[in-house]
């Protein structure tokens, strides 16, 4: 069964250790994030992007899999489908869609729109039992035509977008989606303290999870970020896993190029990065 964030993420933030979202593109990534979280028996958050949502047809089939995946594979531990980087009207697409959790990225309007369309939204969420994030500042890099500098959020303007009743803030702290640049100056810890101070028991979410040193996540945790956004790194495994799987031509082999067969070294790598990032964020065995 599908459920809100914001039960795990309170939990999270209470405990000082962070739940993973990882992006899903297909079948096969959803069916190993899924069998890796229960295994683990962490909770998890499967994350949508407008983008892979079209790829798979539509909010409306990403429900429906997603729903009889967890039924049919006996997925005990929380789950929940969450919107990532929503519009303001993909936002409502996959409310009706049945999401159990969305992201509104307001963070490219002027702060008085950001919040006027934050407060109606969070409305709209509280009715129906759905877990709402949105953001302050954005987010470095492109992900799927969303385009950021990574401009650090001001902490006012966090607590402005905190105090309308948000279950999650993802605030700016220079990070970046995609693969960080060598001459990448890190994260802003004081940026991301004063968000904090000015949030309280906000969960505050890190995206751009992939790449950031494994020391910077554990401080970014012990500051309050809850829920850590996880892609490019799932991506980059995938597709070496595969690459190796073909370059030994092992798809000429018998029946390997069946894409079961062809797909699987993928899928157990994507597994393997799920468990080391579970791990890393501390949410093993807190389902």
């Amino acid at each position: 069964m599908l459920v809100s964030a914001k039960e795990m993420l309170q939990k999270a933030k209470a405990g000082h250790y962070a739940v993973g979202q990882f992006n899903i593109n297909n079948l096969e990534w959803t069916k190993a994030i899924l069998l890796t979280s229960e295994e683990l028996k962490s909770p998890v958050i499967l994350g949508v992007s407008e983008g892979a949502g079209k790829y798979m047809t539509g909010y409306k089939t990403v429900t429906a899999m997603v729903k009889n995946m967890i039924d049919e594979l006996n997925i005990t531990v929380p789950v929940a489908l969450h919107l990532d980087h929503g519009s303001y009207e993909a936002c409502y697409k996959c409310i009706e869609a049945g999401f159990s959790s969305i992201m509104f990225d307001g963070s490219h309007y002027p702060i008085e729109e950001n919040v006027a369309k934050t407060k109606e939204l969070v409305q709209v969420c509280a009715e129906k039992g759905l877990s709402l994030e949105a953001e302050v500042g954005s987010i470095g890099g492109e992900e799927d035509g969303v385009v950021g500098a990574g401009e650090c959020a001001d902490p006012q303007e966090c607590k402005m977008i905190a105090d309308l009743g948000v279950d999650m803030l993802a605030a700016g702290i220079g990070n970046i989606h995609g693969k960080y640049p060598e001459n990448w100056a890190g994260l802003s810890f004081e940026t991301l303290d004063g968000v904090q101070q000015l949030t309280g028991d906000m969960p505050l979410v890190l995206h751009g999870g992939t790449g950031i040193p494994e020391d910077m996540i554990k401080k970014a945790i012990d500051l309050g970020v809850s829920k850590i956004n996880v892609n490019t790194e799932c991506q980059l495994t995938f597709a070496a896993a595969t690459r190796k799987y073909i370059e030994e031509g092992k798809d000429l082999q018998g029946k390997g190029y069946d894409p079961r067969k062809l797909l699987a070294p993928g899928v157990e790598a994507i597994k393997a990065t799920v468990k080391e990032k579970m791990e890393l964020f501390g949410s093993i065995g807190k389902a």
